[in-house]
């Protein structure tokens, strides 16, 4: 889908489909006012019988229109206009998204981006628009033998300002939205591919693939030979299980000075979870290929940066592996090494992503000399108890950088809380025969695998995202989010404005 940026009167747009909005207790907006007035009262007659009366979500399309040159208007309902708030804005344009792309119009003009947000100026309502767009539009397709795609719909939205004086922010929006879309999209492919398809293989292929065309990008694969040679007994007693060898991909975005210290991104890579030994149930197993959704994230945020030209040195790195039960697998009580020389206890296979992420992150550590490493994993079910699907959790050794992360959170909607990461904590993590075991037990489960990571990390400026309740959906709108790369793409936008 194209996105465009323009003022001017809606009764004046030669288009498919105008949107503007309605509040609560019929009151109109100042693009629907315009239309009530030029179509003699049309909007009011239809909110006098009762078939509009501004709820948040509800949508009507008035087919047609007298006096008008477009073929269609959508009511859109805002809820009441004292509560308008980022939430009830986001959510008005996912209802509008939703009905325009069932109808036949091929083209646009949205009046919502008109609309007043308290403290979010026009750049900010055009992309959340445009993101809000690409969400509801997107569609996995790849495993179809035969495309649904729909010819008649909607491919040209234009998002209206009230002035001129306002199209420059309105284009860093567009530009800004387009590219945090277009990286969600990529990370949602990755999550909704099935395992016997998204291998570590594949993986690293995609990597490859992002770096081909630009100049600025390359990849770097570490294969499990390499890997053993760096003493990452921690990662590749993951793989053991599996016939799949496991890969560490690394991507390097040089946009920066070249004496510019690079912000990192980790993210867990496991293609597919059964649990290992610790054999997971039958019942939703098949979600277990979301489990390499950070990595997803982590390819979809440089995707993001990528097409924005960010002027910053990135650095995504994915440890990517299957768990499965083989008689090479790991089993319950072993021992195990990792990069860093701390021997971990198994206690339970299915823990097995901080296995993977630890020898990550000791490469990190090791080989850059980063400003700031933040990764992202579906780490825990804890997590998902904690906060449901509506945040992910925020663990960190730095408080600057915590605060960075939940306002970024905020600004893109992809929320995240901040979890304790208290000395306490470890005692749950010791172990009599090793260094460290690789759970603490029921309580506090997503805080103790936190505290796994940070053991990892005391010499980094480090934050944890616990994904496992925000990176995808079960039931029947079951599919990958694409979280949180609006989340890290805010971010790292936060270090050019400064």
């Amino acid at each position: 889908m194209e996105f465009f940026a323009k003022s001017g009167n809606p009764d004046k747009q030669r288009v498919g489909c105008v949107v503007v909005a309605i509040f609560e207790r019929r009151k109109l907006s100042a693009a629907a006012d315009i239309i009530d007035t030029v179509t003699d009262g049309l909007i009011s007659s239809v909110m006098r019988r009762g078939d509009m009366d501004g709820k948040l979500g509800q949508t009507i399309v008035l087919q047609r229109p007298a006096n008008l040159l477009c073929d269609r208007v959508l009511l859109v309902g805002c809820g009441r206009e004292r509560q308008f708030d980022e939430t009830a804005y986001r959510k008005a344009n996912t209802a509008a998204a939703n009905t325009l792309k069932n109808l036949g119009g091929i083209d646009a003009v949205n009046y919502l981006s008109e609309l007043r947000v308290k403290g979010r100026d026009t750049a900010w309502l055009v992309k959340q628009g445009v993101m809000s767009a690409l969400d509801s539009f997107y569609r996995f397709e790849q495993c179809r033998s035969q495309s649904e795609d729909n010819k008649r719909s909607l491919q040209r939205m234009t998002f209206a300002v009230a002035s001129r004086t306002e199209l420059a922010d309105a284009e860093n929006g567009l530009r800004e939205g387009i590219a945090i879309g277009h990286g969600k999209d990529l990370a949602k492919d990755l999550g909704n591919l099935p395992g016997n398809l998204c291998t570590p293989t594949y993986l690293a292929e995609q990597a490859k693939k992002l770096a081909a065309d630009n100049a600025k990008l390359s990849t770097t694969i570490l294969e499990e030979d390499e890997m053993e040679k760096l003493g990452m007994g921690s990662l590749l007693s993951v793989s053991r299980g599996s016939r799949e060898p496991a890969k560490l991909i690394i991507m390097e975005y040089n946009g920066g000075a070249k004496d510019d210290k690079p912000l990192v991104l980790v993210g867990k890579g496991l293609t597919f979870d059964a649990g290992g030994i610790s054999l997971k149930p039958a019942a939703g197993m098949d979600e277990m290929k979301y489990d390499m959704c950070g990595a997803a994230s982590v390819f979809g945020a440089v995707q993001a940066a990528v097409e924005l030209g960010l002027p910053l040195n990135i650095i995504g790195v994915v440890p990517s592996s299957e768990n499965l039960p083989d008689g090479a697998a790991n089993k319950p009580g072993d021992i195990v090494t990792s990069m860093s020389g701390t021997t971990i206890e198994i206690l339970n296979t299915d823990a097995e992503g901080r296995l993977i992420l630890c020898d990550a992150l000791t490469y990190v550590e090791r080989n850059y000399q980063p400003a700031a490493v933040v990764d992202m994993a579906t780490l825990t079910g804890a997590c998902v108890i904690a906060l449901g699907s509506h945040a992910s959790a925020l663990f960190t050794n730095n408080e600057k950088l915590g605060k960075a992360l939940q306002a970024a959170g905020e600004l893109s909607g992809d929320r995240a809380w901040p979890m304790p990461l208290w000395p306490e904590y470890d005692a749950q993590l010791k172990s009599p025969f090793a260094d460290v075991a690789n759970v603490g037990g029921r309580e506090a489960g997503a805080i103790t695998a936190a505290a796994f990571l940070g053991r990892f990390t005391k010499k980094l400026r480090w934050a944890h995202l616990d994904i496992a309740g925000t990176a995808w959906n079960s039931g029947k709108n079951k599919g990958a989010t694409g979280r949180p790369v609006a989340l890290l793409t805010e971010w790292l936008l936060s270090h050019v404005e400064n």
